[in-house]
């Protein structure tokens, strides 16, 4: 999972690489109390338009710079800078003695730590170590997510000092509290996006702004535009009563602006370091290196991780959940085709015996036919096989034969006695059953079939001797 490295503590235009931070605790005790002095966002950015804001009174200021990257980094370093650096690390004058080669020793110590001054001269000003430098060595370079979303999208990122849970319960307030930030304008509306569990307690909302226009038609205000105006210093101020800490955007950087940033290394990452980051980048398509200076922003890519590795975690288990219920519908569902096909079976042959009977009432007093006297042959056939010694009665006789010999024999010797699993006794109970019941079933019907020949044969010879009766 990668991380936006600008998410960390950018709150400026400067983008990518850059650490200022917003000082914001909190809400106050409520999301409107800190938004009273505005003068609207209508009226610092489309000054000139008369009443109502166009869509070019966004415009008017909006910059090239912003956004999630920003303005490209840059390391305009002095000369002077260079040989004060220089000095310090190597070649400091302060005691004329070997005591210099000390501070010299001190001053890469906290060049490669990243903090501290070092003094080099008596009549010059100490130079300031930061994280930044060139020497420092707690220094990576990790790899974010490329932002995927336009300008036109308006997409802008607050991070407040707050759970999750509160931001979502207050949510219709903020919405109002950042209407009134905005200047109350009715032609804008406030919309959120969507809202994300940050660590330490913090929580992301991801807002957009919609104008208006007199003509009924509506659009978004432009990313930049609506960030480069809440960065102003009154606009920042009302949005840290708030308890707004961050503000940036996330949007997609052109193909020149990749370049530039890829070609650039950041300042105080060393170029091989930085060339090495991009062949080792996993996905160059989706991902871009990003420095990772100091174990602050170690730390804070390392709480991200663990915090989105739980929001798997918990999106696994749901699956999980459903997974199992789905698993039991399945053999409920499984169950009640067993238990409708064998009731379709039962009627099946409840439909038969009426055909049957149907069939009888519909033939009463016709001669047999020669299809019907095939069919009786057929149906003697089957008996006889039927009633064979050999065949499925004899078989079926001598299976139950044995498994009374064998319960027989194992109440007599318990220690040789078999068990069956039950699964599989039921099957075998189901199968007898079902073959008892087509047996008696087809007896029954062979039966009625003799008793109807019968009956036909008895009939026809009371009409015989009718007839010879009469001729007699």
């Amino acid at each position: 999972m990668a991380f936006s490295f600008g998410g960390g503590g950018a709150s400026t235009a400067g983008g990518l690489f850059s650490h200022t931070q917003n000082k914001g605790f909190g809400f106050s005790s409520s999301f409107g109390t800190g938004a009273t002095t505005s003068t609207g966002l209508g009226t610092s950015l489309g000054t000139g338009l008369g009443t109502g804001l166009g869509f070019g009174g966004f415009n008017t200021q909006q910059q090239t710079s912003g956004g999630f990257f920003g303005q490209l980094a840059q390391a305009p370093v002095q000369s002077n800078q260079l040989i004060n650096t220089a000095s310090a690390l190597s070649a400091p004058t302060l005691l004329g003695d070997e005591r210099d080669a000390i501070f010299a020793k001190w001053n890469q110590l906290q060049a490669f730590w990243g903090t501290g001054k070092g003094y080099f001269n008596n009549s010059i000003p100490p130079v300031d170590f930061t994280q930044e430098n060139p020497f420092c060595r707690f220094k990576a370079v990790g790899f974010s997510c490329i932002p995927g979303s336009k300008d036109e999208d308006g997409l802008v990122i607050l991070a407040f000092n707050r759970k999750e849970d509160d931001i979502r319960n207050l949510q219709q307030q903020l919405v109002e509290a950042l209407h009134k930030v905005l200047g109350g304008n009715q032609t804008l509306t406030v919309n959120v996006e969507g809202v994300k569990a940050l660590p330490d307690n913090q929580t992301e909302v991801l807002i957009y702004v919609v104008e208006r226009s007199p003509n009924g038609t509506s659009k978004r205000i432009p990313a930049t535009t609506l960030f480069n105006y809440i960065e102003q210093a009154n606009i920042k101020n009302q949005l840290l009563q708030l308890g707004v800490v961050r503000t940036l955007t996330r949007t997609e950087l052109s193909p020149a602006q990749l370049k530039q940033l890829l070609q650039n290394p950041p300042a105080g990452v060393d170029p091989i370091i930085w060339e090495q980051a991009k062949v080792d980048n996993p996905d160059a398509e989706n991902l871009i290196p990003v420095p990772m200076v100091g174990f602050k922003e170690l730390l804070r890519r390392l709480k991200i991780q663990e915090q989105m590795t739980k929001q798997h975690q918990t999106r696994m288990d749901i699956i999980s959940e459903d997974i199992s219920e789905l698993q039991k519908n399945q053999a409920t569902t499984v169950a009640k085709i067993a238990q409708y096909r064998r009731k379709l079976m039962d009627l099946s042959h409840r439909v038969l015996q009426v055909l049957i009977k149907q069939e009888i009432q519909r033939k009463s007093g016709y001669a047999i036919q020669v299809d019907e006297e095939h069919l009786r042959v057929q149906l003697d056939t089957i008996q006889s096989e039927l009633n064979a010694p050999t065949q499925f009665k004899g078989r079926l006789n001598e299976l139950m034969s044995q498994i009374r010999m064998q319960n027989h024999f194992g109440a007599a010797r318990s220690e040789e006695r078999y068990s069956v699993d039950a699964d599989l006794l039921r099957e075998i109970k189901q199968h007898l059953k079902q073959q008892q019941e087509g047996l008696s079933h087809l007896i029954s019907v062979v039966k009625d079939d003799v008793e109807d020949i019968k009956l036909i044969e008895h009939g026809l010879h009371d009409s015989v001797h009718t007839r010879g009766g009469s001729f007699s």
